[in-house]
Parts: C-alpha cells; sequence; structure tokens
C-alpha cells in the first residue's frame, strides 16, 4: 500500500470505502476499492472473488481496468482505473437534461461493453447508472462485477434475488430462475429511458408494486397459451407485444395482475426519434426470448448517425 497515496474519499457503502489515489511511482491516478474482511467469516468475500476473477479476464475500452489487488490479513485492496463519475451522478449534473446525441453515444458504448461480456459468457446481473462508470473524456465503462457470473449450457437455475428492483427484468421479479443475456438487455432498455428522460422509467417500491409500475407502462402480458389474445387486447394496438408464452407459469404470477393497456411511449419519451423509440421497444420485450441482443442492438437503425460520423471523421465514438 505504500505504493499509492490516498487523495480523498470517494464513497462508502456494505462493501467497503472507494478512494481516490495516486501511484507514486507513476503518478497515475487511480480508484482504491478497499474490503474489510470480516474474521470470523471464511476470508474474502463471494462478491470480491467474483469481480476478481471475471475482471481479470475481462479487457474491453467500455470496461472498468482492474490494476492490481493487495491483499492483507485484515483488507483486500483492489486498484482500479480511476474514472471521474457514475452516469446517475453525470445525468443529475445536467439537471436530467441529457441532449439525444449524447444519450446515444452513451448507449452505443453501455451496448459495447454489455455485448464483449455476453460473447466472453458473463451475465453482469446489476446494470443501473450507479454502475457505469464515465470519464472527463465521456467514455463510458462498466463497473461493479460483484453479482456478475459466468454461465455456459445447458441453462442453469440462477439466483432471482439479482439486479437492482428499477432495473430488474419482469421474468425475474417474476420468480425466473432461468435466464440469460436477455437481463442485462431489459436493464439496458431501463437506462436508455431514464437517460432520455432524467428519471428512472419503472420506480417501485417493493416487487409487487414494480411489476404494476412495468404493466402500467407496457401492457399487463398475456399468456396465450391460456388466454384468448384477440379478445382480451383487441383494444390495445400494442397488444402483440404483450404476448408472452408460458408468462402465467412463473412461480410469482398472479391471477388477480391488475390489467391494463400500454400505453403509447412517445409521449413519455419525446426526445427519443421513431429509430430510438424502436430500440427501446426491443429492448424492453417481455417474453426474453423475443428481447433484443446486445449484438444485434448495436446494428440498429437508430446508431446510423454515430456510424456516420465516424466514417466521415466526426468524431463518433465507436469503441
Amino acid at each position: 500500500m505504500e505504493k499509492y497515496q490516498k487523495i480523498e474519499k470517494l464513497g462508502e457503502g456494505t462493501y467497503g470505502i472507494v478512494y481516490k489515489a495516486q501511484n507514486r511511482e507513476t503518478n497515475e491516478v487511480v480508484a482504491l476499492k478497499r474490503i474489510r474482511l470480516d474474521n470470523e467469516e471464511e476470508g474474502v468475500p463471494c462478491t470480491a472473488i467474483r469481480e476478481i476473477s471475471l475482471l481479470k479476464e475481462l479487457k474491453h475500452p467500455n470496461i472498468v481496468g482492474l490494476f492490481d489487488v493487495l491483499h492483507t490479513e485484515k483488507k483486500l485492496t483492489l486498484v482500479f482505473e480511476f474514472m471521474d463519475s457514475d452516469l446517475k451522478k453525470f445525468v443529475d449534473a445536467f439537471g436530467g437534461d441529457l441532449d439525444p446525441l449524447t444519450v446515444k453515444h452513451l448507449l452505443y458504448q453501455l451496448l459495447c461493453g454489455i455485448a464483449y461480456c455476453h460473447r466472453n459468457r458473463v451475465l453482469h446481473r446489476d446494470l443501473k447508472p450507479q454502475n457505469l462508470l464515465i470519464n472527463k473524456r465521456g467514455d463510458l465503462k462498466l463497473g461493479d462485477f460483484g453479482l456478475a457470473r459466468a454461465f455456459g449450457i445447458p441453462v442453469r437455475s440462477y439466483s432471482h434475488e439479482v439486479v437492482t428492483l428499477w432495473y430488474r427484468a419482469p421474468d425475474v421479479l417474476m420468480g425466473s430462475r432461468q435466464y440469460d443475456t436477455s437481463i442485462d438487455l431489459w436493464s439496458v432498455g431501463c437506462i436508455f429511458a431514464e437517460m432520455a428522460t432524467g428519471r428512472p422509467f419503472f420506480a417501485g417500491t417493493s416487487i409487487d408494486d414494480q411489476v404494476v409500475h412495468i404493466f402500467k407502462i407496457m401492457g399487463t402480458p398475456i399468456d396465450p397459451l391460456v388466454q384468448d389474445a384477440d379478445t382480451s387486447a383487441s383494444a390495445d394496438p400494442e397488444h402483440a407485444r404483450r404476448l408472452w408464452p408460458g408468462c402465467s407459469r412463473l412461480p410469482e404470477w398472479k391471477q388477480d395482475f391488475p390489467v391494463y393497456a400500454s400505453t403509447p411511449l412517445e409521449p413519455l419519451l419525446p426526445k427519443l426519434s421513431t429509430k430510438g423509440i424502436d430500440l427501446l421497444k426491443c429492448l424492453l420485450e417481455y417474453a426474453p426470448e423475443k428481447r433484443i441482443s446486445a449484438e444485434q442492438a448495436l446494428l440498429h437503425p437508430y446508431f446510423d448517425e454515430l456510424r456516420s460520423m465516424s466514417t466521415s471523421g466526426g468524431g463518433g465514438n465507436s469503441s
């Protein structure tokens, strides 16, 4: 630890304390994540082990860099590249009013990072604005891999106690333990809408309340295996998006869920173009198998402007 000179405390949580520090040898500014070790427990917390093992493997411009791991009897210190802010603070600094091109740049970088994770068979499982780090150049990087995990084939049964409530996919909210990369894409959709509006899109206070918040905007899902989709949703022009085969078999599905038609998204998200609204709908598909993948999302016409800027030398960020 003599190698690093602490500059200031950046934050504190259940995991420990994060400091801004400087490498005395190279003068490089870094972030130190110091994790307290409870001697009564068995060594290093599993979240720290997961974060270390995954970040040692994941090397990408849109994933925060882990430089070093310092381990003593009472403390574990992770040395990260320093990032100036996170997405929540960044949005708040602009009063929640990001311009559309900035939203597009940030979303593109988020999808690049997630696509890389998924190609390397890693689910993040805790995407939220506080875990997306930003530096002064506007580079966005995925951070906090404490809930992340590798996945494989066949589909395994995972914990449903993942992802902060406001960004949790409806299948997971209703008790599904068999999920895949689509869990992260729902979170991306929630973050996209939050960047465009300046406030959380689905802000529930409990699991049941969160489900109702989603239903009020996206419409109550319909299981065509047990319901007549045509008669129950004929008045809803978006009723096809509400079709979710098998949803009524989820462990926490309730037969007495309130029934809502979908709400048009355009008035709720005036900053988003028609292409932006379309991409958001692709991210917020109810049925996980219909949800767009990160790789597919990066090819969506919503990003045509960035691609044209990049090819013309206009500075499109395609890292």
